[in-house]
């Protein structure tokens, strides 16, 4: 876990780094040379002006977005940007999965353009996408005392909170309306990028593993797993859950008391004489009556934790809280494993496909099956609609679904695809 990789220091020569300073300057500079090869390629005032808004959006990130991401002195005084492991490794994600595509296209005779713009599109739809998931899940995270502190923490996405079938659902959207608009094939550049979007994931997915998110369960498999330090979400997780005193608690529904669900054997809560299916009544004198309660209360126990049950009183005494927590699935790991793997296997299928979509129906095939099994090793995300089974389980379920109806659909289409372009005639992917 390495969330933050190192800062860039505030003011450079007493010039400031960001907002109105030197890397303004620096990309005033670079976006006037990139309109003046637009200019030198095409000879076409079209083509350079559809770069402009791209170029004008980065600005407006570098003098607004990055001086409101600044670290500050407990004064307000501005620091520096801390650059974040998982910022980096989305940046990296994004960069690879463009070229990729980009390679592609050129292969087979769309303009590169066509990528770039896509890309853009893609980007600020999966963001979006993955952000809005991720608040309506849990919205009680974000609420502030006021709308603008609100406003604020919904659009801090430098910590994490990013939920990939948010952005999957994301970015279909707003490349499927770009494709529309610019009345390009879909199916057969879905199928091109579909490669690129499983390298990008695979990629993300390392950001998750530096940032402590999508975290698993504990796993005592030698050479199998993961231990994190006290900072960090497992740890939280787990000491929430009661597990760094050898216990774990769930509730069989919203609202319910929780109830000890499983014992470490020959752990401390074991040899306290703590009983599987126990429920939680109060803690450390506290009454609990619901689970959030009761984790509240666990996050902030000490060593000795006392707790009264519907079967008696239990002290679990440690000599102090554990430095790191219990091992764990490396569950990000086995996800970039399984995201790269996929993407390997749809770049090999790609020059053998018969018909436009067979990629990208194959991807809704295969990730919502790998993404349900590596799920039930996951455990940051609790069940769903009174359930064992977690939002992105339920999400798989449906893909698979309309992964049956575009197979059905594919199916029925003649045999051929529209790209590469034939030798004569046009292709409406010619243009940028």
């Amino acid at each position: 876990m390495k969330q933050d990789l190192f800062v860039i220091p505030h003011e450079w020569l007493s010039i400031p780094v960001f907002g109105w300073g030197w890397l303004l300057m620096a990309w005033a500079i670079a976006s006037v040379v990139l309109l003046a090869v637009q200019w030198r390629r095409h000879r076409s005032l079209g083509d350079v002006l559809q770069a402009v808004p791209m170029l004008m959006a980065v600005a407006v990130v570098i003098v607004v977005v990055l001086p409101w991401l600044e670290a500050t002195t407990p004064a307000g005084q501005p620091i520096g940007l801390p650059i974040r492991g998982y910022g980096v490794m989305l940046l990296l994600a994004v960069l690879s999965g463009v070229g990729l595509a980009a390679r592609q296209a050129r292969q087979m005779g769309i303009h590169p353009d066509v990528i770039y713009s896509l890309a853009f599109w893609v980007f600020v739809g999966g963001i979006a996408g993955a952000r809005s998931f991720y608040i309506v899940l849990y919205w009680d995270q974000f609420q502030r005392d006021s709308v603008w502190a609100t406003i604020v923490a919904m659009l801090n996405v430098i910590p994490g909170g990013l939920v990939v079938y948010g952005s999957l659902i994301g970015a279909l959207l707003a490349g499927g309306l770009f494709l529309r608009l610019r009345r390009l094939p879909v199916l057969a550049l879905a199928d091109l990028v579909t490669p690129s979007l499983l390298l990008g994931l695979a990629l993300g997915r390392i950001g998750c593993l530096l940032n402590g998110c999508c975290f698993g369960g504990v796993c005592y498999q030698p050479g199998w797993s993961l231990r994190f330090p006290e900072s960090s979400p497992p740890y939280a997780h787990q000491r929430a859950h009661g597990q760094l005193h050898g216990f774990h608690i769930a509730a069989a529904g919203e609202g319910d008391r929780p109830e000890v669900r499983a014992i470490e054997p020959g752990g401390p809560a074991e040899s306290a004489g703590l009983e599987w299916g126990a429920v939680i009544l109060a803690v450390d004198g506290r009454d609990v009556a619901e689970f959030a309660q009761t984790a509240n209360q666990l996050s902030v126990a000490g060593p000795r934790l006392h707790l009264e049950t519907d079967r008696g009183p239990v002290t679990i005494s440690l000599d102090a809280l554990p430095a790191r927590s219990r091992p764990v699935h490396p569950v990000q790991l086995y996800s970039a494993i399984n995201a790269a793997l996929l993407s390997l296997l749809m770049w090999a299928w790609y020059p053998f496909r018969r018909r436009d979509g067979e990629l990208f129906a194959a991807l809704l095939v295969l990730y919502p099956i790998t993404r349900f099994l590596l799920e039930l090793i996951r455990a940051d995300e609790p069940g769903r609609l009174q359930t064992d089974l977690t939002i992105s389980q339920w999400v798989s379920c449906g893909l698979l679904v309309l992964a049956v109806g575009l197979w059905i659909y594919l199916i029925r289409q003649p045999a051929g695809s529209v790209l590469p372009r034939p030798a004569t005639g046009s292709n409406p992917a010619d243009s940028p």
